[in-house]
Protein backbone atom coordinates (compact mmCIF):
# COMPACT_ATOMS: atom_id res chain seq x y z
CA UNK A 1 0.00 0.00 0.00
CA UNK A 2 1.66 3.27 -0.80
CA UNK A 3 1.60 5.37 2.06
CA UNK A 4 2.39 9.57 2.01
CA UNK A 5 4.39 11.16 5.13
CA UNK A 6 2.57 14.43 6.57
CA UNK A 7 5.99 16.07 5.43
CA UNK A 8 4.71 15.49 1.80
CA UNK A 9 1.30 17.19 2.48
CA UNK A 10 -2.13 15.63 2.89
CA UNK A 11 -2.90 13.55 -0.17
CA UNK A 12 -5.90 14.08 -2.60
CA UNK A 13 -7.18 11.27 -4.81
CA UNK A 14 -9.25 12.44 -8.07
CA UNK A 15 -11.10 9.02 -9.61
CA UNK A 16 -12.30 10.47 -13.46
CA UNK A 17 -10.30 12.73 -15.71
CA UNK A 18 -13.54 14.60 -17.00
CA UNK A 19 -14.28 18.20 -16.44
CA UNK A 20 -15.01 18.36 -12.98
CA UNK A 21 -12.34 15.88 -11.67
CA UNK A 22 -9.54 17.88 -13.63
CA UNK A 23 -11.11 21.27 -12.20
CA UNK A 24 -10.89 19.47 -8.45
CA UNK A 25 -7.45 18.77 -9.21
CA UNK A 26 -6.41 22.13 -10.28
CA UNK A 27 -8.48 23.59 -7.18
CA UNK A 28 -7.31 21.18 -4.72
CA UNK A 29 -3.63 21.43 -5.76
CA UNK A 30 -3.85 25.34 -4.92
CA UNK A 31 -5.31 24.95 -2.05
CA UNK A 32 -2.39 23.35 -0.73
CA UNK A 33 -3.47 19.09 -1.46
CA UNK A 34 -1.16 16.93 -3.01
CA UNK A 35 -3.08 15.49 -6.04
CA UNK A 36 -3.38 12.22 -8.16
CA UNK A 37 -5.83 11.90 -11.11
CA UNK A 38 -6.91 8.76 -11.86
CA UNK A 39 -8.62 8.07 -15.62
CA UNK A 40 -9.99 4.77 -16.41
CA UNK A 41 -9.31 5.62 -19.99
CA UNK A 42 -6.02 5.29 -21.80
CA UNK A 43 -6.10 9.08 -23.01
CA UNK A 44 -8.25 11.86 -22.63
CA UNK A 45 -11.28 11.49 -24.64
CA UNK A 46 -14.05 13.58 -24.10
CA UNK A 47 -17.48 12.45 -24.18
CA UNK A 48 -19.49 14.80 -26.12
CA UNK A 49 -18.83 17.45 -28.66
CA UNK A 50 -19.66 20.55 -27.58
CA UNK A 51 -20.19 22.74 -24.03
CA UNK A 52 -21.96 25.44 -23.14
CA UNK A 53 -20.19 27.34 -20.18
CA UNK A 54 -22.57 30.01 -18.76
CA UNK A 55 -21.38 33.27 -16.86
CA UNK A 56 -21.71 30.89 -13.43
CA UNK A 57 -19.02 28.10 -14.83
CA UNK A 58 -17.09 31.11 -16.06
CA UNK A 59 -16.62 32.67 -12.73
CA UNK A 60 -15.86 29.12 -11.22
CA UNK A 61 -12.97 29.12 -13.57
CA UNK A 62 -11.34 32.33 -12.61
CA UNK A 63 -10.60 30.99 -9.52
CA UNK A 64 -7.91 28.81 -11.06
CA UNK A 65 -6.93 31.35 -13.41
CA UNK A 66 -8.62 29.95 -16.40
CA UNK A 67 -11.68 32.05 -17.02
CA UNK A 68 -10.10 34.36 -19.60
CA UNK A 69 -8.57 32.26 -21.75
CA UNK A 70 -11.80 30.26 -22.20
CA UNK A 71 -13.64 33.95 -22.49
CA UNK A 72 -11.89 34.34 -25.32
CA UNK A 73 -12.87 31.50 -27.49
CA UNK A 74 -16.32 32.92 -27.28
CA UNK A 75 -17.93 33.68 -30.86
CA UNK A 76 -20.29 36.42 -31.61
CA UNK A 77 -23.13 34.62 -32.86
CA UNK A 78 -25.88 37.51 -33.18
CA UNK A 79 -29.01 37.37 -32.39
CA UNK A 80 -30.50 33.77 -32.66
CA UNK A 81 -33.36 32.31 -30.43
CA UNK A 82 -36.30 29.74 -30.47
CA UNK A 83 -38.10 28.60 -33.71
CA UNK A 84 -40.76 25.81 -34.89
CA UNK A 85 -39.89 23.03 -37.21
CA UNK A 86 -41.50 25.26 -40.07
CA UNK A 87 -38.69 28.39 -38.88
CA UNK A 88 -41.26 30.50 -37.78
CA UNK A 89 -38.96 32.64 -34.58
CA UNK A 90 -41.17 31.83 -31.27
CA UNK A 91 -38.74 34.11 -29.18
CA UNK A 92 -35.29 36.09 -30.13
CA UNK A 93 -32.08 36.44 -27.52
CA UNK A 94 -29.67 38.93 -28.00
CA UNK A 95 -26.36 37.73 -26.58
CA UNK A 96 -25.51 41.42 -25.51
CA UNK A 97 -28.48 41.10 -23.26
CA UNK A 98 -27.14 38.53 -21.63
CA UNK A 99 -23.73 40.09 -20.84
CA UNK A 100 -25.20 42.89 -19.49
CA UNK A 101 -27.40 41.17 -17.06
CA UNK A 102 -24.85 38.74 -15.75
CA UNK A 103 -21.33 39.77 -16.83
CA UNK A 104 -20.40 37.15 -18.96
CA UNK A 105 -21.60 35.70 -22.30
CA UNK A 106 -22.33 31.88 -23.20
CA UNK A 107 -19.33 30.70 -24.23
CA UNK A 108 -19.44 27.66 -26.59
CA UNK A 109 -16.53 25.46 -27.26
CA UNK A 110 -15.56 21.81 -27.82
CA UNK A 111 -15.07 19.56 -24.95
CA UNK A 112 -12.11 18.78 -26.02
CA UNK A 113 -10.57 21.98 -25.49
CA UNK A 114 -11.96 22.46 -22.50
CA UNK A 115 -10.15 19.32 -21.48
CA UNK A 116 -7.01 19.83 -22.94
CA UNK A 117 -7.07 23.45 -20.61
CA UNK A 118 -8.06 21.86 -17.42
CA UNK A 119 -5.58 19.27 -18.28
CA UNK A 120 -2.69 21.96 -19.03
CA UNK A 121 -3.13 23.59 -15.67
CA UNK A 122 -2.09 20.61 -13.42
CA UNK A 123 1.23 19.36 -12.88
CA UNK A 124 3.60 16.79 -14.60
CA UNK A 125 2.90 13.46 -12.79
CA UNK A 126 -0.87 14.63 -11.56
CA UNK A 127 -3.27 12.73 -14.51
CA UNK A 128 -2.51 8.60 -14.43
CA UNK A 129 -4.56 7.47 -17.73
CA UNK A 130 -5.34 3.66 -17.92
CA UNK A 131 -5.64 3.62 -14.13
CA UNK A 132 -9.15 2.40 -12.86
CA UNK A 133 -9.90 2.67 -9.19
CA UNK A 134 -11.85 0.86 -6.91
CA UNK A 135 -13.03 2.29 -3.59
CA UNK A 136 -12.27 0.05 -0.72
CA UNK A 137 -12.74 2.09 2.17
CA UNK A 138 -14.26 5.39 2.36
CA UNK A 139 -12.30 6.09 5.80
CA UNK A 140 -13.40 8.04 8.92
CA UNK A 141 -11.86 10.46 11.10
CA UNK A 142 -9.48 8.21 12.45
CA UNK A 143 -8.29 6.33 9.22
CA UNK A 144 -7.74 7.47 5.46
CA UNK A 145 -9.92 6.49 2.30
CA UNK A 146 -8.18 3.70 0.56
CA UNK A 147 -8.40 3.22 -2.87
CA UNK A 148 -6.96 0.46 -5.27
CA UNK A 149 -5.18 0.23 -8.51
CA UNK A 150 -3.45 -2.01 -10.30
CA UNK A 151 -0.30 -0.84 -9.16
CA UNK A 152 -1.74 -1.27 -5.52
CA UNK A 153 -3.49 0.22 -2.60
CA UNK A 154 -3.24 4.23 -2.18
CA UNK A 155 -4.34 6.02 1.09
CA UNK A 156 -5.52 9.32 1.01
CA UNK A 157 -6.67 11.70 3.21
CA UNK A 158 -9.52 12.90 0.58
CA UNK A 159 -11.10 11.14 -2.13
CA UNK A 160 -13.39 12.95 -4.78
CA UNK A 161 -15.37 10.55 -6.87
CA UNK A 162 -15.81 12.48 -10.52
CA UNK A 163 -16.41 8.94 -12.24
CA UNK A 164 -19.57 10.46 -13.96
CA UNK A 165 -23.20 9.08 -14.42
CA UNK A 166 -22.68 5.46 -13.64
CA UNK A 167 -20.38 6.11 -10.79
CA UNK A 168 -18.84 3.05 -9.27
CA UNK A 169 -18.09 5.79 -6.04
CA UNK A 170 -21.91 6.82 -5.68
CA UNK A 171 -22.96 3.22 -5.14
CA UNK A 172 -19.94 2.50 -2.98
CA UNK A 173 -21.36 4.92 -0.99
CA UNK A 174 -24.90 4.74 -1.38
CA UNK A 175 -25.66 1.13 -2.30
CA UNK A 176 -29.48 1.70 -0.99
CA UNK A 177 -29.96 4.45 -3.86
CA UNK A 178 -31.86 3.42 -6.81
CA UNK A 179 -29.30 5.26 -9.40
CA UNK A 180 -30.01 6.87 -11.90
CA UNK A 181 -33.24 7.40 -13.85
CA UNK A 182 -34.08 7.52 -17.16
CA UNK A 183 -35.31 10.68 -18.46
CA UNK A 184 -37.05 9.67 -21.41
CA UNK A 185 -35.12 10.25 -24.42
CA UNK A 186 -31.96 10.62 -26.45
CA UNK A 187 -29.79 12.93 -27.50
CA UNK A 188 -27.49 13.22 -31.07
CA UNK A 189 -24.11 15.28 -30.86
CA UNK A 190 -21.98 16.39 -33.67
CA UNK A 191 -19.42 19.17 -35.26
CA UNK A 192 -19.69 19.78 -38.91
CA UNK A 193 -17.85 22.42 -41.09
CA UNK A 194 -19.69 25.73 -41.69
CA UNK A 195 -22.03 24.75 -44.52
CA UNK A 196 -21.47 27.54 -45.99
CA UNK A 197 -24.96 29.26 -45.59
CA UNK A 198 -25.82 32.40 -43.36
CA UNK A 199 -27.99 31.38 -40.22
CA UNK A 200 -28.95 32.83 -37.19
CA UNK A 201 -28.31 30.48 -33.72
CA UNK A 202 -31.16 28.94 -32.72
CA UNK A 203 -32.79 26.01 -31.17
CA UNK A 204 -35.67 24.57 -32.36
CA UNK A 205 -38.83 22.56 -31.15
CA UNK A 206 -40.76 20.07 -32.74
CA UNK A 207 -43.30 17.02 -31.80
CA UNK A 208 -40.85 15.32 -28.90
CA UNK A 209 -38.18 16.72 -30.77
CA UNK A 210 -35.62 19.26 -30.43
CA UNK A 211 -32.60 20.45 -32.50
CA UNK A 212 -29.96 22.85 -31.65
CA UNK A 213 -27.76 24.62 -34.24
CA UNK A 214 -24.34 26.82 -33.08
CA UNK A 215 -21.09 28.18 -34.23
CA UNK A 216 -18.07 27.59 -32.37
CA UNK A 217 -15.09 30.28 -32.64
CA UNK A 218 -13.40 27.63 -34.65
CA UNK A 219 -15.19 28.30 -37.91
CA UNK A 220 -17.32 24.85 -37.33
CA UNK A 221 -20.73 24.16 -35.96
CA UNK A 222 -21.85 22.52 -33.05
CA UNK A 223 -25.20 20.60 -33.65
CA UNK A 224 -27.34 18.46 -31.42
CA UNK A 225 -31.22 17.04 -31.23
CA UNK A 226 -33.26 15.25 -29.01
CA UNK A 227 -36.25 12.71 -29.20
CA UNK A 228 -38.23 11.16 -27.14
CA UNK A 229 -37.77 7.32 -27.75
CA UNK A 230 -37.41 3.72 -26.53
CA UNK A 231 -34.14 3.75 -24.33
CA UNK A 232 -31.50 1.90 -25.57
CA UNK A 233 -32.29 2.26 -29.74
CA UNK A 234 -29.80 2.63 -32.07
CA UNK A 235 -30.62 3.10 -35.86
CA UNK A 236 -29.93 0.02 -38.13
CA UNK A 237 -28.55 1.67 -40.80
CA UNK A 238 -26.21 4.51 -38.62
CA UNK A 239 -27.41 7.59 -36.93
CA UNK A 240 -26.90 10.08 -39.57
CA UNK A 241 -29.51 8.24 -41.20
CA UNK A 242 -31.48 8.80 -38.31
CA UNK A 243 -31.01 11.88 -38.04
CA UNK A 244 -31.85 12.67 -41.53
CA UNK A 245 -35.42 11.01 -41.37
CA UNK A 246 -36.18 12.74 -38.11
CA UNK A 247 -35.07 16.17 -39.09
CA UNK A 248 -34.54 16.49 -42.65
CA UNK A 249 -37.84 18.43 -43.43
CA UNK A 250 -37.67 21.15 -40.89
CA UNK A 251 -36.25 24.61 -41.65
CA UNK A 252 -32.68 25.66 -43.05
CA UNK A 253 -30.02 25.63 -42.11
CA UNK A 254 -30.68 21.88 -40.62
CA UNK A 255 -31.06 20.23 -43.95
CA UNK A 256 -27.75 21.67 -45.03
CA UNK A 257 -26.32 20.86 -41.26
CA UNK A 258 -27.17 17.32 -42.15
CA UNK A 259 -25.55 17.02 -45.20
CA UNK A 260 -22.38 18.90 -44.45
CA UNK A 261 -22.43 15.89 -41.53
CA UNK A 262 -22.36 13.35 -44.05
CA UNK A 263 -22.16 9.73 -42.92
CA UNK A 264 -19.61 11.64 -40.30
CA UNK A 265 -19.50 11.05 -36.59
CA UNK A 266 -22.76 10.96 -34.56
CA UNK A 267 -22.66 10.48 -30.87
CA UNK A 268 -25.73 9.08 -29.22
CA UNK A 269 -26.68 8.76 -26.26
CA UNK A 270 -29.38 8.17 -23.74
CA UNK A 271 -30.01 10.70 -21.19
CA UNK A 272 -30.52 9.74 -17.72
CA UNK A 273 -30.78 11.91 -14.35
CA UNK A 274 -30.51 11.14 -10.40
CA UNK A 275 -34.26 11.98 -9.34
CA UNK A 276 -34.22 10.90 -6.22
CA UNK A 277 -31.46 12.93 -4.21
CA UNK A 278 -28.58 11.66 -2.52
CA UNK A 279 -28.83 11.52 1.10
CA UNK A 280 -25.15 13.79 1.23
CA UNK A 281 -22.38 14.12 -1.57
CA UNK A 282 -20.01 12.68 0.89
CA UNK A 283 -19.64 10.17 2.88
CA UNK A 284 -16.15 9.46 5.00
CA UNK A 285 -13.74 10.78 3.45
CA UNK A 286 -15.17 10.83 -0.01
CA UNK A 287 -17.32 13.55 -2.04
CA UNK A 288 -18.58 13.25 -4.85
CA UNK A 289 -19.11 16.15 -7.60
CA UNK A 290 -20.67 16.34 -11.25
CA UNK A 291 -22.93 13.72 -12.55
CA UNK A 292 -21.85 11.46 -10.08
CA UNK A 293 -23.70 13.27 -7.54
CA UNK A 294 -26.51 14.62 -9.24
CA UNK A 295 -26.51 13.78 -12.96
CA UNK A 296 -29.38 16.27 -14.91
CA UNK A 297 -31.12 16.28 -18.37
CA UNK A 298 -29.01 18.54 -20.89
CA UNK A 299 -32.25 20.89 -21.24
CA UNK A 300 -30.32 23.87 -19.31
CA UNK A 301 -27.02 23.30 -20.25
CA UNK A 302 -25.50 23.22 -16.67
CA UNK A 303 -24.63 19.77 -16.54
CA UNK A 304 -20.92 20.77 -17.10
CA UNK A 305 -20.92 24.52 -15.36
CA UNK A 306 -22.48 22.83 -11.98
CA UNK A 307 -19.62 20.03 -11.97
CA UNK A 308 -17.22 23.38 -12.51
CA UNK A 309 -18.94 24.88 -9.61
CA UNK A 310 -19.06 21.55 -7.18
CA UNK A 311 -14.82 21.39 -7.53
CA UNK A 312 -14.38 25.07 -7.11
CA UNK A 313 -16.83 24.49 -3.94
CA UNK A 314 -15.40 21.30 -2.59
CA UNK A 315 -12.04 22.80 -2.38
CA UNK A 316 -13.09 25.63 -0.78
CA UNK A 317 -14.07 23.63 1.84
CA UNK A 318 -11.72 21.47 1.63
CA UNK A 319 -9.07 22.56 4.33
CA UNK A 320 -5.94 20.47 3.75
CA UNK A 321 -5.00 21.63 7.48
CA UNK A 322 -7.56 20.11 9.42
CA UNK A 323 -11.07 19.76 9.71
CA UNK A 324 -11.85 17.73 6.63
CA UNK A 325 -15.45 16.04 8.34
CA UNK A 326 -16.83 19.86 8.77
CA UNK A 327 -15.38 20.71 5.69
CA UNK A 328 -17.38 17.76 3.67
CA UNK A 329 -20.62 18.05 5.57
CA UNK A 330 -20.29 22.28 4.57
CA UNK A 331 -19.95 20.97 1.02
CA UNK A 332 -22.51 18.62 0.67
CA UNK A 333 -24.87 21.75 2.35
CA UNK A 334 -23.85 24.15 -0.26
CA UNK A 335 -24.05 21.96 -3.23
CA UNK A 336 -26.91 19.78 -2.65
CA UNK A 337 -30.13 22.11 -2.78
CA UNK A 338 -28.65 24.28 -5.60
CA UNK A 339 -27.43 21.27 -7.79
CA UNK A 340 -30.88 19.39 -7.02
CA UNK A 341 -33.36 22.56 -8.04
CA UNK A 342 -31.47 22.59 -11.41
CA UNK A 343 -32.01 18.81 -12.06
CA UNK A 344 -35.81 18.96 -11.09
CA UNK A 345 -35.87 22.41 -13.77
CA UNK A 346 -34.11 20.53 -16.31
CA UNK A 347 -36.32 17.58 -15.94
CA UNK A 348 -39.33 19.89 -16.00
CA UNK A 349 -38.03 22.00 -19.29
CA UNK A 350 -37.21 18.55 -21.20
CA UNK A 351 -41.13 17.36 -21.12
CA UNK A 352 -41.94 21.27 -21.47
CA UNK A 353 -39.62 21.38 -25.23
CA UNK A 354 -40.52 17.87 -26.13
CA UNK A 355 -44.45 17.79 -25.80
CA UNK A 356 -45.84 15.61 -28.35
CA UNK A 357 -49.89 16.70 -28.01
CA UNK A 358 -50.74 19.44 -30.55
CA UNK A 359 -52.69 21.25 -28.22
CA UNK A 360 -49.96 20.97 -25.75
CA UNK A 361 -47.74 22.74 -28.07
CA UNK A 362 -49.70 25.07 -29.41
CA UNK A 363 -50.36 26.17 -26.14
CA UNK A 364 -46.66 26.26 -24.99
CA UNK A 365 -45.75 28.30 -28.44
CA UNK A 366 -48.43 30.82 -28.15
CA UNK A 367 -47.05 31.44 -24.25
CA UNK A 368 -43.64 31.79 -25.36
CA UNK A 369 -44.30 33.49 -28.20
CA UNK A 370 -46.76 36.24 -26.45
CA UNK A 371 -44.28 36.27 -23.49
CA UNK A 372 -41.05 37.28 -25.76
CA UNK A 373 -42.90 40.01 -27.40
CA UNK A 374 -44.85 41.48 -24.33
CA UNK A 375 -42.18 41.05 -21.42
CA UNK A 376 -38.84 40.32 -23.03
CA UNK A 377 -36.92 40.46 -20.52
CA UNK A 378 -38.87 37.95 -18.24
CA UNK A 379 -36.99 34.58 -20.00
CA UNK A 380 -33.65 35.95 -19.40
CA UNK A 381 -34.70 36.77 -15.44
CA UNK A 382 -35.51 33.06 -15.31
CA UNK A 383 -31.92 32.09 -15.67
CA UNK A 384 -30.81 34.78 -13.44
CA UNK A 385 -30.29 32.54 -10.04
CA UNK A 386 -28.44 30.25 -12.22
CA UNK A 387 -26.20 32.09 -14.11
CA UNK A 388 -25.35 35.35 -10.63
CA UNK A 389 -23.30 32.29 -8.75
CA UNK A 390 -20.72 33.78 -7.33
CA UNK A 391 -17.74 31.49 -6.26
CA UNK A 392 -16.29 31.78 -2.30
CA UNK A 393 -13.03 32.32 -4.25
CA UNK A 394 -11.71 35.49 -2.07
CA UNK A 395 -12.03 32.72 1.20
CA UNK A 396 -10.25 30.45 -0.73
CA UNK A 397 -7.12 30.52 -2.62
CA UNK A 398 -3.89 30.19 -0.41
CA UNK A 399 -1.48 31.59 -3.71
CA UNK A 400 -3.86 34.39 -4.62
CA UNK A 401 -0.40 35.88 -6.09
CA UNK A 402 -0.40 33.29 -8.94
CA UNK A 403 -3.66 34.90 -10.43
CA UNK A 404 -3.50 38.42 -10.03
CA UNK A 405 -6.27 38.98 -12.62
CA UNK A 406 -8.83 37.48 -10.95
CA UNK A 407 -8.70 39.88 -8.00
CA UNK A 408 -11.99 42.19 -9.95
CA UNK A 409 -13.70 38.97 -10.04
CA UNK A 410 -13.46 38.14 -6.47
CA UNK A 411 -16.75 37.88 -4.14
CA UNK A 412 -16.32 40.15 -1.64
Amino acid sequence: MRKYSDTEGPRAVVVGGGIGGLTAAATLTRRGWRVTVLERAEELKPVGAGIALAPNGLRALDVIGLGDPIRALAAWQGEGGLRTPSGRWLSRTDPQAAIDAFGDPVVLLHRATLTATLAGALAEGTLRTGSAAELIDPGAADRPAVVRTADGDIEAELVVGADGIHSALRTALFPAHPGTTYSGFTTWRLVVPDPGRPFAPHETWGPGRIWGTQPMKDGRIYAYAAARTPQGGHASDGEPAELRRLFATWHEPIPAILEAAGEGPVLRNDVHHIAEALPAYHRGRVALIGDAAHAMAPTLGQGGNQAIEDAIVLAHHADPGGGLAGGLARYSADRLPRTMGLVRTADRTARLNMLRNPLGIAVRDTLISGLSTLAPGLLLRSFASTATWQPPAARMLTRQESSPSLGDRRTP
